[in-house]
């Protein structure tokens, strides 16, 4: 699976329901043509939230806002180079300049590496909030909320502040005759994540969240 986060909430319940499913995370992108990292199989249980090692003819890279990599387990973009990577954008110099740097594309996803060379993917660098400096990353408000047995699905988003500058919106659908109680769901959140992160407001859909024909989440839209 690839693409986008799977929630482990929904990882498990594949595991209940399909416990002969092997399941590997992928990672990888459109300018890639393929993924650029793997986790074997074998390993998916004891590292969910990450999208394995680079593979053998892959280099991933993580930069800092300088173009300089960063300390092992140290956060910053996300750099890919390999065979695999295009070699810029169809008639676009200036998109080609921005994004493609000494053979690498500069992903615009914020993750890490560790020391055994696993990668965490942990938000597009667009979808990462900064509430009074604090550094968010909506997967991760995502992923608690997903825990709660009436949600079907979760997305963050950043609303303006004046004060603060970004505050944590989330957008939820309930789970097939559930009601959301919107203080409840602020408690659940407040029992698992830092109080900076805990969400402020919500939107209760009781529709689908929008997304796009490969099932990607569509935040612009949310955003709107």
């Amino acid at each position: 699976y690839g693409g986008a986060p799977m929630p482990p909430e929904t990882i498990d319940r594949l595991a209940h329901w399909l416990p002969q499913l092997r399941l590997s995370n992928c990672y990888g992108a459109t300018e890639t043509t393929s993924p650029v990292a793997v986790m074997p199989a074998q390993l998916t249980r004891d590292h969910l939230d990450s999208v394995g090692p680079a593979l053998p003819c892959a280099e991933i890279a993580v930069m800092d806002d300088d173009g300089q990599p960063v300390a092992v387990g140290e956060i910053g973009e996300l750099w890919l180079k390999g065979p695999m990577v295009a070699k810029g954008y169809w008639q676009n110099p200036q998109a080609t300049a921005a994004g493609f740097v000494d053979g690498y594309w500069r992903s615009g996803d914020v993750g890490r590496m560790d020391a055994q060379g696993l990668v965490y993917v942990l938000d597009r660098r667009k979808d990462m909030l900064n509430r009074g400096g604090y550094k968010i990353f909506s997967v991760e408000v995502e992923n608690a909320l997903c825990e709660h047995p009436g949600v079907l699905e979760a997305a963050v988003v950043a609303k303006p502040c004046p004060v603060l500058g970004e505050r944590v919106h989330v957008f939820v659908t309930p789970r097939t005759g559930q009601v959301l109680d919107v203080e409840a769901l602020r408690s659940f959140c407040a029992q698992r994540l830092a109080d900076y992160k805990v969400p402020e407001s919500f939107t209760l859909l009781d529709e689908p969240l929008p997304r796009n024909a490969n099932g990607k989440l569509l935040k612009r839209v949310l955003r709107e």
